[in-house]
C-alpha cells in the first residue's frame, strides 16, 4: 500500500474518530453505550493506520 493511500485512510479514520466524539458529547443515554464501542473501535483502527503509516515513513 502506498503511503499516499495510507495517509488518506489515516485521515478518513480521525475524521470518523471526531464525528464519534461529537455526536458522543451531545448524545443521550440510550445511544451512548453504543457510540462508546464505534468510537472505541474507530480509535484501534486508526491508531493500527497511524503505525502502519509511523512504520513506512522510518524506513
Amino acid at each position: 500500500m502506498s503511503l499516499q493511500l495510507i495517509a488518506r485512510d489515516l485521515y478518513r479514520l480521525q475524521q470518523e474518530v471526531d464525528r464519534l466524539e461529537k455526536e458522543l458529547a451531545a448524545s443521550q443515554s440510550a445511544k451512548r453505550d453504543e457510540l462508546k464501542l464505534k468510537l472505541t473501535r474507530a480509535k484501534t483502527e486508526r491508531d493500527q493506520v497511524r503505525r502502519m503509516l509511523d512504520g513506512r515513513l522510518d524506513r
